[in-house]
């Protein structure tokens, strides 16, 4: 039973029930969890649902130890057995040479104080016949001495689940994942670990921004001299100018109306910065972005030198592989050195097979088109599509870029295609300008954040989504291979404002 990512459920599932199970991304919360006591009897109800799901689940099959007795005894019994016949042939080679031995004079007694009174050898020479009687010495040892069979501790065992911990975190991950509609019975272990993660990956955010906006708030009703400082509070958490100006001015409205109680006025912010996230998807706001199933999917993957784009793919190649789809590489970085082996490397780990082409320095199109032409004979469901990191200002990269995608649209025609750039969150409003560039080259349709467990301005999110129109698709909060998982509004500002 696998766990799809892409559409926060699990595979045998019936799709009558996949309606109930797609989480919204600006949910209300479920009347029937509201108070203290009913997240904590849903988070041990989901507990107690995951502990029974891993015991049910097959364990992973190891080797027997029995046969690998049986094999080990049958190696020593031919070793053994190698060994006798070896030293027979060895005792049987001086039993042939012995007569002419004796045959020959003997030597004088004398003969052997003459080759003891010459001359000694050099001490290095003498360090070198010592260390290679040792090599014989061990060689002679290691072949005599004969394979033992292993012990019941060194048999590998398969590696086993991390046991679920019933702790602070899983309470609140748990909270999230009840006030968005979901039941305990739908839950995973991969869910509650990602959002221990992610909010783990905002600290650095959530500690400068969440302390100030408390002090604000905490003084008392909110007025326009406090929502002058949580304008400040934005801005240093690098929200953006246009993303601040919106926040302010719905606050100031909102003042005029009526007097927001600090509680209020954090649960208004957090409805703000979720409608703000969710404006690119339109109506679709509870759309969930995944790869149509059997149907050919194009992801091709973009941005500049070191935002991650090679470990982006991995990543994504691992959570497709992993939620039940047919899964492809295109290696069209081509001018990288060792480009093609680092994403091999991931493809690797993700299980999942690189097309690549052997030259170096090949065109960049041509290898896309020999990996569409595979996909399509292999009826794989996700491409995704390595491209070489590019400064947005060199021309003839981006006309480069521009001509890889020519090739996708003529090629797959019919295949969805998405286009995602990948920004390091850690280059703050940087990042910005890079984004409007590929956008016109690329055909931009989302975006992936990267590194947010590696900066303090993580509301670079929202500078994104207001200054380029873009939705954000995935989100990374960690280097491991799980730390990259499909973007929630809801999860995000929850983790942002409220971890």
């Amino acid at each position: 039973m696998t766990f799809d990512w892409f559409r926060r459920q699990y595979s045998d599932q019936p799709e009558a029930a996949q309606s109930e199970a797609e989480p919204t991304e600006a949910p209300s919360a479920a009347p029937e969890v509201t108070t203290a006591e009913d997240y904590l009897a849903w988070a041990k109800a989901a507990y107690q649902n995951i502990q029974k799901r891993q015991q049910e689940a097959p364990a992973p099959t190891a080797p027997a130890p029995e046969a690998e007795a049986a094999e080990t005894k049958t190696e020593a019994l031919e070793a053994k057995t190698l060994e006798a016949e070896t030293l027979e042939a060895a005792s049987a080679v001086p039993a042939a040479g012995t007569e002419p031995i004796e045959s020959l004079p003997t030597l004088p007694e004398t003969a052997v104080p003459a080759i003891e009174s010459a001359t000694p050898l050099p001490f290095w020479a003498e360090a070198e016949a010592e260390r290679q009687a040792r090599l014989e010495r061990l060689k002679a040892e290691a072949i005599a001495e004969p394979a033992s069979a292993p012990s019941a501790a060194t048999i590998a065992t398969p590696e086993l689940p991390p046991p679920i911990i019933l702790d602070e975190g899983f309470l609140w991950s748990a909270e999230i994942l009840a006030s968005q509609g979901r039941r305990p019975e739908q839950i995973s272990i991969e869910e509650i670990t990602w959002l221990k993660r992610l909010r783990q990956g905002l600290d650095k955010t959530r500690r400068g921004l969440v302390n100030q906006l408390r002090a604000i708030v905490g003084q008392g009703p909110l007025n326009n001299d406090a929502v002058l400082e949580i304008e400040a509070a934005l801005l240093q958490a690098d929200v953006g100018v246009a993303a601040t100006d919106a926040i302010i001015q719905a606050l100031q409205t909102r003042l005029r109306d009526e007097t927001l109680p600090p509680e209020e006025a954090i649960i208004y912010l957090k409805q703000l910065i979720r409608e703000m996230l969710d404006a690119p998807l339109g109506e679709q706001k509870g759309y969930l972005f995944a790869p149509q199933k059997d149907q050919l999917n194009i992801w091709l993957i973009t941005g500049v030198n070191g935002a991650g784009k090679t470990t982006t793919i991995g990543k994504l190649a691992h959570i497709a592989s992993q939620s039940g789809y047919r899964c492809l590489i295109a290696a069209a970085d081509t001018f990288r050195a060792a480009a093609v082996e680092q994403v091999k490397v991931w493809g690797h780990r993700s299980g999942v097979e690189v097309i690549a082409n052997p030259g170096k320095n090949t065109d960049p199109a041509a290898v896309v088109f020999d990996a569409i032409t595979a996909a399509q004979a292999r009826g794989t469901e996700l491409l995704l599509v390595d491209t070489a990191g590019r400064l947005q200002n060199k021309k003839n990269l981006m006309d480069e870029l521009s001509k890889v995608r020519r090739i996708i649209d003529k090629k797959a025609g019919d295949a969805c295609i998405e286009s995602l750039l990948v920004l390091d969150s850690t280059l703050g409003q940087n990042g910005l300008r890079q984004a409007e560039v590929f956008a016109e080259a690329a055909q931009l349709s989302g975006v992936v954040l990267t590194k947010l467990d590696g900066t303090a301005k993580g509301g670079i999110a929202l500078a994104v989504v207001q200054q380029l129109g873009l939705p954000i698709r995935f989100i990374g909060a960690g280097e491991g291979i799980e730390d990259l998982r499909p973007f929630s509004s809801y999860e995000f500002v929850e983790a942002l404002l409220n971890g």
